[in-house]
């Protein structure tokens, strides 16, 4: 009698591709300094991840590598799984990802209404009322140019537009810089309610108090490396703080 065949195995099948904006080794500076170095981390859906260390570590030119504004010499950015690598900052832009720069993060020369509503279908301000409600000043100020407002207004200014755009991915750049506290909760609120519907974040901070509000998980660099990473459960104040004050 002949035996049967046994069916074969099934393929071993390739792992889902991680949701939210990954980055994986990356590498990239200015001419020919390095300035990131082999760093990686990720920001899933209703995450936020801080990142963390002193002033000159190389954390505002990580946010420029995922946004493509300076390329990477190693490693690669995903949004849900699709390389990012060979797009522009605008087509990054039309792909779900909105960034609030530290430095110039509004159209000095464009009134705090323009500066609203430059980048929308609709120049109404039906949009605003919920951040209008946080931030008053904004809305007694809609005919003012951006450019006369102080350094934390117009941080303020910047991560209203960044979140009234309702990208699913957003990069903010030491938003609390110059903001009074009473506003930096405000920012707090509205990162949470953000996050509830999906939004990823990857905001870079010196401020720790803020971070601890906001934070799912924490990159702590230092010369461009990463000398701490992990879920915010898992790593206390001593620890950031022992690097942040090296």
């Amino acid at each position: 009698m002949t035996g049967q065949r046994s069916a074969p195995a099934p393929a071993a099948q390739d792992p889902a591709p991680a949701p939210g904006l990954v980055f994986e080794a990356v590498e990239g500076g200015y001419g020919s300094a390095t300035v990131v170095r082999g760093l990686s981390g990720m920001a899933a859906p209703g995450e936020v991840l801080c990142v963390l260390g002193r002033n000159g570590v190389g954390k505002s030119t990580l946010m420029k590598l995922l946004l493509g504004y300076i390329p990477c010499l190693a490693g690669r950015v995903l949004l849900d799984g699709r390389p990012l690598d060979r797009l522009d900052p605008p087509a990054r832009r039309r792909r779900g990802i909105t960034y609030c720069p530290q430095e110039r993060p509004v159209f000095d020369d464009l009134s705090v209404r323009d500066n609203l509503t430059l980048m929308r279908h609709d120049r109404t301000l039906a949009a605003f009322a919920p951040y209008f409600a946080r931030f008053p000043i904004l809305e007694r100020r809609l005919n003012q140019h951006a450019g006369t407002l102080s350094g934390g207004e117009k941080k303020i200014l910047s991560i209203v537009r960044g979140l009234s755009e309702e990208e699913r991915v957003v990069l903010l750049d030491e938003p609390s810089e110059g903001v009074q506290w009473e506003n930096i909760l405000h920012m707090a609120e509205l990162i949470a309610e953000r996050k509830a519907k999906g939004v990823a974040f990857i905001v870079v901070e010196q401020n720790l108090a803020f971070a601890e509000r906001i934070a799912d998980r924490y990159l702590v660099m230092d010369q461009g490396k990463s000398v701490l990473a992990g879920p915010r459960a898992e790593i206390g104040r001593d620890a950031i703080l022992a690097h942040l004050h090296v």
